[in-house]
């Protein structure tokens, strides 16, 4: 008589890192003070800064965590700075940045 097979376990679940929720602040530079909060049923994004008081707001869907509200104000605030050689604000579809200096 044989032994009968046993069924393998299955593979225990990775944990999920949590992401950050709070940042630096882009204009300060003051660590830790950039606090990211969702509003779903206004379906606004709003990233203040506890230091020196600027923020930002964006809409948000069911997806959107903490730091991608973040990421769009750094965002925004390098297309407001970016110029070309005439001093002009540089559109959109005209940025060319180069990621691999990064």
């Amino acid at each position: 008589m044989g032994k009968r097979k046993s069924r393998a376990k299955p593979a225990p679940r990775k944990r999920m890192d949590k992401l950050d929720t709070v940042f630096s602040c882009p204009f300060c530079n003051h660590g830790t003070s950039v606090e990211c909060r969702i509003d779903m049923k206004n379906l606004i994004g709003e990233a203040s800064c506890r230091i020196c008081q600027e923020n930002f707001s964006t809409t948000v869907t069911a997806l959107t965590e903490p730091i991608d509200i973040y990421s769009e104000w750094i965002d925004e605030c390098e297309r407001v700075n970016t110029v070309d050689d005439d001093g002009v604000p540089v559109e959109d579809d005209e940025v060319d940045v180069d990621y691999r200096a990064r």
